[in-house]
């Protein structure tokens, strides 16, 4: 419960059934595992229970590997499941199993270090700590999406800026995270200080308390009160303002202008032992994300449970969750600030600027997180950008696909207007 806001949207929790909703709404076709993103607390505690091994698995010694993607059901995906949907890989001759959903961040993780995933998408400072803090092999290859996100509030919280959020309650998905690190940048630059304490601790006029909750979590969590807002990926920003009485407060494209999140991430030894299979890999995520740019709307449907299922959420979220985003009610309440940028709300173009992997890598030493960050001192941003990204294979595709690279150049100045 908040310090501050005893929300009336508790009353709408009471009379729109969110729970039972968005229960069913998680639960993908009879044939298809339930989607519980249970997330961690720190991710120290990934550490904790894994032993990250280096060597390859057996699959991955076969001169041309069966492709195994591992994917958390959100629109972050989208490049890979789009690849493997229109048939991309098989077009590159690219042998791959259907794309496993798992439940978690941890689960996905433990999945492609121990072989059991050749591609996967990791929030993009996952694989920072993989690298430096467990010296595990992982490699940055492309982008899997840009934006994607938002900060919801509750629609009858009052709350109507960044400075209006001081005593409350606001929920994240995961401590290293572009999301943590952006509701930091907004929060400070409003004036007013993150903190990580218990929910029924005291809370200063200038203080917001930060909280890990699994985003399946996050929309019924709002709608009975229990915070008073959450940053996180699409479609949860969406399913909030459908399903929960949310608000949409701010856009993270809008603050960071064409920001990084998911990542797509390849073993640093099988890219090595396979590089032509690797550029092939790559030519289809590629395509994939040319194809999801291009039609959004078409990809919502196909990756929605009423489409190929993908996604457990029904057409109309995933859709309000690709494509809503230049309109008068978000321009009017300041959602959208920066109606001239090129921004959607989540956009697809693959190449990794190492401008925005320098600038994350300084972020993450000003966010506040739980557990050790020792991992991070001294680590230089100009290092980390040529050290844990690989450019060839990507670039490689887009002279293959130059429609895919919706930013049009390879490289950019970081724009952020808080």
């Amino acid at each position: 419960m908040s310090n501050r806001h005893t929300s009336p949207d508790q009353h709408h929790h009471a009379q729109c059934g969110c729970d039972e909703v968005l229960s069913t709404d998680y639960h993908i076709q009879a044939d298809r595992r339930r989607f519980v993103l249970d997330g961690m607390a720190v991710i120290g505690g990934l550490a904790a229970g894994l032993t990250l091994p280096t060597g390859a698995a057996s699959a991955q010694d076969a001169e041309n590997p069966v492709l195994n993607i591992g994917y958390l059901p959100i629109t972050d995906a989208t490049s890979m499941l789009t690849a493997y949907a229109m048939g991309y890989f098989e077009d590159e001759g690219v042998t791959t199993e259907a794309p496993e959903l798992i439940r978690s961040w941890s689960g996905l993780v433990e999945g492609f270090v121990r072989g059991r995933f050749n591609l996967v998408h990791l929030l993009k400072p996952i694989p920072v700590w993989m690298r430096y803090n467990n010296d595990f092999p992982v490699k940055i290859m492309a982008w899997a999406h840009i934006n994607g996100s938002g900060l919801v509030v509750g629609g009858r919280s009052g709350i109507e800026s960044f400075a209006e959020l001081g005593g409350t309650q606001i929920a994240v998905p995961y401590w290293y995270s572009i999301h943590n690190t952006l509701i930091q940048m907004g929060l400070r630059n409003a004036g007013l200080r993150p903190v990580i304490q218990r929910q029924e601790d005291p809370l200063a006029d200038d203080e917001v308390n930060l909280l890990i909750l699994p985003p399946p979590e996050m929309p019924s969590s709002l709608a009975a009160g229990q915070i008073d807002g959450y940053i996180v990926a699409e479609p949860f920003n969406a399913a909030g303002e459908l399903l929960a009485g949310g608000r949409l407060l701010r856009f993270t494209g809008d603050m960071w202008e064409n920001h990084p999140c998911c990542v797509v991430c390849m073993n640093e030894k099988q890219v090595n032992a396979r590089p032509e299979w690797t550029q092939r890999v790559i030519n289809a995520v590629v395509r994939g994300s040319e194809y999801a740019q291009q039609n959004k709307g078409k990809v919502a449907e196909m990756l929605s449970r009423d489409g190929q299922g993908y996604l457990p959420m029904p057409a109309e979220v995933v859709r309000r969750a690709m494509t809503h985003y230049d309109e008068p009610e978000y321009r009017d309440s300041g959602a959208v600030s920066h109606p001239d940028w090129r921004v959607g709300r989540i956009d697809f173009s693959p190449y990794p600027y190492p401008s925005a992997t320098k600038r994350l890598v300084v972020e993450m030493n000003q966010t506040l997180v739980e557990g050790d960050t020792t991992f991070l001192q001294g680590l230089d941003p100009d290092f980390v950008a040529d050290d844990l990204v690989e450019y060839r294979f990507v670039e490689e595709a887009l002279r293959q696909h130059p429609g895919a690279n919706y930013l049009d150049e390879l490289t950019r100045k970081e724009r952020i207007k808080l």
